[in-house]
């Protein structure tokens, strides 16, 4: 068993917060020591009490699954000799309400484009069952309700 902390650190500094004037403009700590700005998204709260520059829940959460894969894909091309060069995902969220009537996100999808170098290439089929297997094996994929798709691009090989 792990144990993973963030700490998030939100301040009023004199904002008027009782008329709901406040920015939602806040830190997130990570355990390595990596800082981020967080805020709500701005497709939540308007601007300017949301920092569309900064990350919000609904980005995080999307940018988790396709970490996650991404780590999960490597470590199993390195595994079977396959040198990967670059891994680029364009990831994309879709909020909506759910069965319950509850906003939440519905579906992420991921889009991975995986450029391979060296003698050993591996074939369509290869880098199918690899993406497959990072699915099945993604913490955060296993974490989650949300249905998770993974539609890989695939680059001349």
């Amino acid at each position: 068993m792990a144990l993973y902390t963030a700490e998030v650190l939100w301040l009023r500094d004199g904002q008027d917060f009782l008329g709901n004037k406040y920015s939602r403009r806040h830190t997130l700590r990570f355990d390595g020591g990596a800082e981020i700005v967080g805020s709500s998204s701005p497709h939540v709260v308007p601007l300017p009490m949301s920092d569309a520059a900064a990350v919000d829940p609904e980005e995080a959460f999307v940018a988790s699954l396709s970490s996650c894969h991404m780590l999960w894909f490597l470590s199993i091309a390195s595994k079977r000799k396959f040198c990967v060069d670059r891994y680029f995902d364009p990831a994309v969220g879709i909020m909506g309400k759910n069965v319950n009537g509850k906003m939440s996100m519905l579906k992420v999808t991921l889009k991975p484009e995986v450029i391979f170098s060296g003698k050993r290439l591996p074939s369509r089929i290869e880098i199918g069952q690899m993406h497959h297997e990072a699915h099945e094996e993604c913490f955060i994929a296993n974490s989650v309700k949300t249905e998770v798709l993974c539609e890989p691009v695939y680059a001349d090989l």
